[in-house]
């Protein structure tokens, strides 16, 4: 068993990007909102193809990967074990245009929800990294 060490930071519950998103409801608007627009707008159609026919199966995954990533309930490992996210996304060509178009609809998503602006912010940066992993082909 170890002890806290009292000089590192703790991050409280109420200040997680999960909480300061609205918990539950605020992370699922967000996957909502970003599905929503994938599938409409037409800045996003290569990511949106990338997704196949029907997203309500990536809608669950991403909103149970979020709710985890985000500080909030670990619903995606508890279904599923380790994200793994890169060895799961090796199926999908993702490129340079997908990760962008995956940034920007999820920048979009968060503006249009008034998600606060420094979250956002940090938020954005997060999302750049991870999306930046994500990707699996030359351009």
């Amino acid at each position: 068993m170890s002890v806290p060490n009292p000089t590192e930071s703790v991050q409280r519950a109420e200040d997680t990007p999960y909480a300061r998103l609205g918990g539950d409801a605020g992370v699922r608007a967000l996957v909502d909102r970003f599905y929503d627009l994938m599938d409409f707008e037409p800045a996003y159609a290569a990511l949106r193809r990338v997704h196949g026919n029907d997203l309500a199966h990536a809608r669950d995954k991403l909103y149970w990967f979020l709710s985890g990533w985000l500080g909030g309930p670990n619903l995606y490992i508890e279904r599923f074990g380790h994200p793994a996210l890169r060895a799961r996304h090796l199926p999908f060509a993702i490129g340079t245009v997908e990760r962008d178009q995956w940034v920007a609809c999820m920048a979009q998503a968060m503006r249009e929800l008034d998600v606060d602006a420094d979250l956002q912010a940090q938020l954005a940066q997060a999302f750049f990294r991870t999306a930046d992993w994500m990707r699996n082909r030359a351009d």
